[in-house]
C-alpha cells in the first residue's frame, strides 16, 4: 500500500506547541519536552540495521516524523530539499522496519534500529557510508577519488 505524505507549510518543521500555525503533533508530551531540536525544529535520525550494527543512513525528524515512526513501525522523515514527510520504502519498495527507537544521552539524535530491505541509500547502495570511506582500520586517511 502506497500512501501519500502529507504536506508541511512552507515554514520549517516544528514539535510540541505550533510556532507557526501548523498543527501540533500527536509525540507524547514527555518525549517532547525531552528533545533537543536543531533551529529548524530538526533531529538527526539515524538508521542501523538491527541485527547486524550496520548504519544505513541518516534521515532527519521532526516531532511528528517521530511520532509516526513510533506508531506505524515504519520510518518516516522530513525531507528538508522537498519540505514534506516520506515514509521510507514507499516510493522505492526499500522499506524500513522498525525494531525499536532510542534518544541519545542528550536527546539531540534518534537512533531507529530497523529491518532494511534493499537498499537505504537513494543512490541504490545498501548504506549511505561505503562509498567514500576517508579512514578504515585506524590506518592513514585515504585522499579523495578524485585526487
Amino acid at each position: 500500500m502506497t500512501s501519500t505524505p502529507a504536506r508541511r507549510p512552507a515554514t520549517a518543521p516544528h514539535g510540541g506547541a505550533s510556532r507557526h500555525g501548523a498543527p501540533s503533533s500527536g509525540l507524547a508530551p514527555e518525549i517532547a519536552a525531552r528533545l533537543k531540536r536543531s533551529a529548524d525544529g530538526l533531529l538527526p535520525a539515524i538508521a542501523q540495521q538491527y541485527d547486524t550494527g550496520e548504519v544505513l543512513m541518516l534521515g532527519w525528524m521532526d516531532d511528528e516524523a517521530l511520532h509516526r515512526t513510533l506508531t506505524t513501525g515504519r520510518c518516516t522523515y522530513w525531507s528538508r530539499s522537498r519540505r514534506e514527510y516520506w515514509v521510507k520504502g514507499d516510493t522505492s519498495g526499500h522499506f524500513q522496519w522498525v525494531k525499536s527507537v532510542a534518544l541519545d544521552c542528550d536527546a539531540d539524535t534518534v537512533l531507529v534500529k530497523v529491518d532494511q530491505v534493499g537498499a537505504a541509500c537513494h543512490t541504490g547502495a545498501r548504506t549511505c557510508f561505503d562509498e567514500d570511506v576517508l579512514l578504515e582500520d585506524g590506518g592513514s586517511a585515504r585522499p579523495a577519488p578524485d585526487q
